[in-house]
């Protein structure tokens, strides 16, 4: 399984019935179409696909496109801004909206709200922007409280009427791992302080909420690793928690896309810079098991990072609706799939093994203590001769011994619990005090690298003296040889002179001897 290819001559009327289930499919578009882009975000309301901002060539993008899943056409949104706005320029509209990336999207009521990304425009707190569907009017909206350092490359979720931020990297590169909570109604901003093991501060990773209670971590990276690990917070009693997952392997990636459907979680594309990841990914939330809806082929588009992913419903059925990317290539095509009709599960409660098993003997038990009490006889003789009497007096003792073996079996499974927890604090004890004792072994390796370190600067300082002394022989050695040279000279001048004055005193001779 796969993508398609575009089909040019499908009928643009007809085209959600012409598509196979689970099989992406390049839509043909008529007309123009909007620049190539990633790291943009993305929304599909009414039928219409819509993009804000995104980069491409290292520049920040600001415009709004809009695809129309009908007509299969483009258009672009022309923004207003606020009337009343008190704007230092009138055609500040890059003032208002200016262009970003690896910022969120999420629609809230008649609005799609903005929050975050990297821009041009330095700003040291998170701003939320907002488009009026309707006015088509864009502005800043006004929050208050703790409101979370300025992020890109952060999920955005809504539960209720409150948006849940996590993770990302600020302006200055550092990694994050916190969470906030933006309440739509107040327009406050709160920080959650979760308890137990949190995910490792990260960005570029998705995030989905199960059954309005527990909001899921998948994927991401850090500056150094990419992330193929699950985390839970669980938003009652906002405890972090890192299940066990079942099904396909998944490969670690960044800069994929989710969006969650009932109990399913799709995600697609992401990469780790080398790669991109070819397999578009369902997790069952309610069983926690991840499966494999299709392969793509090497290279596709959807195997880019910075890509988005929608849903949308089109005559009665649920898509999914992808855009944009990079792979080497930045996309601009839009990529479609229809789903399987699914039934919704019960949702899952995260719980740990013994609080499950504890869980299901309370409960055993309760059903035991209720099935002891009741008056059989009174109940059974209603409309019943006797002969049904007995039979379903055995049917119920039946019952009633089963559900004492199994109560039976329970507190055997809650003993084996607690034997695994006294195990694993063994462990525990046991990692604590290799943890002393390797800690001891630092200090005393520690010790020994300072004195490795003084013993290092001395034999520095007597090498700087070595040098100095060299120097200084290098420039008497100099005067040696300059005193040899003039030495050298003297004695040539003194050879030279005597040889002349032997020559001046033999011409006397001859003269005083022809006389």
């Amino acid at each position: 399984m796969g993508a398609e290819e575009i089909k040019k001559d499908m009928d643009i009327s007809s085209w959600p019935s012409d598509l196979a289930y689970e099989q992406w499919v390049a839509l043909p578009v008529s007309g123009a179409q909007p620049s190539a882009r990633y790291k943009h975000a993305a929304a599909v309301v009414d039928e219409k696909l819509y993009i804000t901002g995104g980069s491409r060539n290292g520049r920040y993008l600001s415009d709004i496109q809009v695809f129309d899943l009908r007509s299969l056409k483009w258009s672009s949104l022309k923004l207003k801004i606020e009337p009343n706005a008190d704007k230092s320029e009138d055609s500040g509209l890059q003032e208002v909206l200016p262009g970003t990336s690896d910022h969120s999207m999420i629609k809230w009521e008649n609005k799609l709200l903005l929050l975050g990304g990297h821009s041009k425009k330095s700003s040291d707190a998170m701003i939320v922007h907002f488009i009026n569907l309707e006015t088509h009017v864009c502005d800043v909206m006004e929050t208050s409280g703790k409101i979370p350092v300025a992020r890109g490359g952060h999920s955005v979720t809504l539960v209720g009427s409150k948006l849940i931020v996590f993770g990302g990297e600020d302006r200055c590169r550092k990694l994050l791992n916190d969470v906030h909570v933006l309440d739509l109604e107040t327009m406050t901003w709160s920080v959650v302080e979760a308890t137990q093991t949190p995910p490792a501060r990260r960005f570029d990773h998705s995030a989905a909420v199960h059954a309005e209670r527990y909001l899921l971590i998948f994927g991401g990276c850090s500056h150094s690793i990419f992330f193929n690990d699950l985390h839970v917070l669980d938003l009652q009693t906002m405890e972090w928690s890192q299940p066990q997952i079942q099904g396909d392997l998944v490969s670690p990636r960044a800069g994929h896309a989710g969006i969650s459907i009932d109990e399913m979680w799709y995600i697609v594309g992401g990469g780790d810079n080398s790669n991109g990841c070819l397999e578009t990914l369902a997790l069952n939330m309610s069983k926690l098991v991840w499966s494999t809806l299709t392969t793509l082929k090497e290279r596709h588009p959807l195997a880019s990072e910075g890509l988005s992913v929608c849903s949308a419903v089109v005559d009665g059925e649920k898509h999914l609706v992808a855009f944009g990317g990079y792979n080497g290539k930045y996309n601009n095509e839009v990529f479609v799939m229809k789903l399987k009709p699914r039934y919704s599960s019960h949702p899952k409660i995260f719980q740990s093994p013994a609080a499950a098993a504890a869980a299901a003997s309370v409960t055993a038990a309760y059903a035991l203590a209720k099935s002891e009490k009741l008056d059989f006889p009174q109940i059974i003789n209603v409309n019943l001769n006797g002969v049904e009497n007995n039979v379903l007096k055995k049917d119920i003792n039946i019952e009633i011994d089963a559900i004492k073996e199994e109560k039976k079996a329970l507190q055997l499974s809650v003993e084996e619990v607690r034997a695994e927890n006294s195990r694993l604090r063994e462990k525990i004890d046991e990692l604590n005090s290799n943890h002393t004792e390797l800690s001891k072994e630092l200090q005393s390796v520690q010790g020994q690298l300072i004195s490795e370190r003084s013993r290092c600067f001395k034999l520095e300082a007597q090498i700087a003296e070595l040098q100095k002394m060299l120097e200084s022989l290098e420039s008497i050695e100099k005067e040696v040889q300059i005193l040899r040279r003039q030495k050298s000279a003297l004695e040539q001048e003194m050879e030279l002179t005597a040889a002349q004055r032997q020559g001046s005193g033999g011409v006397w001779q001859w003269i005083a001897g022809g006389t």
